[in-house]
């Protein structure tokens, strides 16, 4: 028995879901999403509650049962609430700026590097050396920060580089004389 499967995702206030077939769309105050479950599990909604169960007791359709309940689940809270990602800048010279559509970094390297930012997805820099990436959908927030974060990755003699908020960095001991 999945146990994340066997728990049902409660629609808090503000957010609608309806299912037809294996598709499930949730509308909420930030937006609407949409997921096509496999053919191994079953969506209904009962009251305020979204409930998955598996269709046989078959290894596939115990794997996709705890996969669509977290899937789900993530649409709600995204509609609701929405996924953010913080992230800092260390090092000498460093900072970030948007400018309309796209991020301005300053790395250290011979020229700015410019980021388009992707659509459903909204950085913000309150300092410049802190970035802010939110949106609703959980992956594409993480792919954007994963992406931007791969420009300077932080280095571990002196820490320097693009990292997520309270990331340790394994620090090494330099050379010695």
């Amino acid at each position: 028995m999945s146990r994340i499967g066997r728990k049902p995702v409660t629609l808090v206030k503000g957010v609608s879901a309806s299912v037809s077939g294996q598709t499930i769309e949730v509308k909420g105050p930030k937006g609407t999403r949409s997921f096509t479950a496999g053919d191994d599990v079953t969506i209904t909604i009962e009251g305020d509650a979204i409930k998955v169960t598996p269709r046989g007791l078959s290894k596939r359709a115990r794997q996709q049962w705890g996969m669509t309940r977290s899937m789900v689940d993530n649409l709600v809270v995204g509609v609701s609430t929405g996924f953010k990602k913080e992230m800092e800048i260390q090092g000498v010279g460093y900072r970030a700026a948007v400018a309309g559509n796209v991020l301005k970094l300053s790395l250290g390297y011979s020229h700015e590097v410019n980021f388009d930012v992707p659509k459903g997805v909204t950085i913000a820099t309150p300092k410049p050396t802190e970035i802010i990436v939110e949106g609703i959908d959980q992956q594409l927030v993480g792919q954007v920060a994963a992406n931007i974060r791969e420009w300077r990755q932080p280095e571990p003699y002196k820490g320097k580089g693009i990292r997520y908020k309270d990331e340790y960095i394994f620090r090494k001991e330099g050379k010695k004389k």
